[in-house]
């Protein structure tokens, strides 16, 4: 293995585009990049600098060039394709939403400690400087006892029906692609919820347009979330304290802005980001180090609570009765 790990790219789409070029802006050792065409990696390869371009997905994994491979497939692919990386004896980072459901993504955990690999999903915000400001801050007691989150993820995407968004058959709808991220925000503040309550709107495909989430925890805490696929809000999130709040500035989930303010409305701290890109290497830092360390288990965000956050999404889905193909 050289100094840094060797990056493999599983699958040639829009956000393969955005974290690749995250890497290659911050001096990742992006290796080979595998597609379902040879035209699609070549292009790929082109615009990347990237020198081994495979016209298949076992053709990446089996390069031995590459030391770990990123999936940014549909959901419904990421456990086939994580397998396909495993097997292969490649560590895997994985787009999120980790799996469609639960029991897929403990398949994945299970074979990944079987090989001695890691496996981690690939929920990039957990990484970004300002959150981990926000995790310092809320540890210091500042905002007193925290006892709420409210946060929304929603957007304005294209309506046609044949967009992995709005199609059933790709994992479509605004829960797995959107609302995961409040949801590990929520688990990231609070842990487990021991309460779940849902309800959900839909499009004419079936895939779900808005889903609103509140979560309780023990100690009257709560998490309100809404996502939503055809309505574009704020996306702005809120910590509330007992003794005063983070205001996290849209884009909340990216790297931003936030004050933190006490009830009295003075302002203790301003933070801004200063970040090369978009921020999505980070993630892939903490992949490169517990490779190195050995702790294939990860530690921000564990492949067991990535498997339980499957475990929320999988109850939510059943309170406003989502069902993908082949469940």
């Amino acid at each position: 293995m050289t100094e840094r790990l060797r990056w493999g790219i599983l699958a040639t789409g829009w956000i393969s585009h955005l974290f690749t070029s995250d890497l290659k802006a911050n001096g990742f050792d992006v290796r080979a990049v595998g597609s379902r065409s040879q035209e699609a990696a070549d292009a790929f390869a082109a615009e990347f600098g990237i020198p081994n371009a495979h016209a298949s997905y076992e053709a990446l994994v089996a390069d031995p060039e590459v030391d770990v491979i990123y999936v940014g497939t549909p959901h419904p692919m990421h456990a086939a394709n994580a397998r396909l990386a495993l097997e292969a004896g490649k560590h895997v980072l994985v787009e999120k939403s980790f799996t469609v459901n639960a029991r897929e993504a403990r398949e994945i955990a299970e074979l990944a400690a079987s090989e001695g690999l890691l496996v981690l999903e690939a929920m990039w915000t957990r990484y970004l400087p300002h959150m981990a400001r926000i995790r310092e801050i809320i540890e210091a007691g500042t905002l007193g006892d925290v006892r709420s989150l409210i946060a929304d993820h929603t957007q304005k995407l294209p309506d046609d029906p044949a967009h992995r968004i709005n199609a059933l058959e790709l994992g479509g709808g605004a829960l797995l692609d959107l609302g995961i991220y409040p949801i590990s925000f929520a688990w990231d503040l609070f842990g487990p919820p021991t309460t779940v309550q849902s309800t959900a709107t839909y499009k004419t495909t079936g895939a779900d347009a808005q889903v609103a989430v509140v979560l309780g925890y023990d100690g009257g805490r709560i998490a309100t979330t809404v996502s939503a696929s055809d309505l574009k809000g704020p996306n702005v999130a809120t910590v509330l304290g007992t003794e005063a709040r983070i205001e996290i500035d849209a884009v909340w989930y990216s790297p931003t802005s936030f004050r933190v303010i006490a009830h009295d409305g003075t302002v203790l701290e301003t933070y801004e980001s200063e970040v090369v890109g978009r921020g999505m290497h980070f993630q892939a830092e903490a992949v490169e180090r517990h490779v190195a360390a050995g702790t294939l288990a990860g530690d921000l965000l564990t492949i067991d609570e990535s498997v339980a956050i499957m475990g929320t999404l999988d109850t939510i889905r059943e309170q406003i009765g989502l069902r993908y193909p082949g469940e």
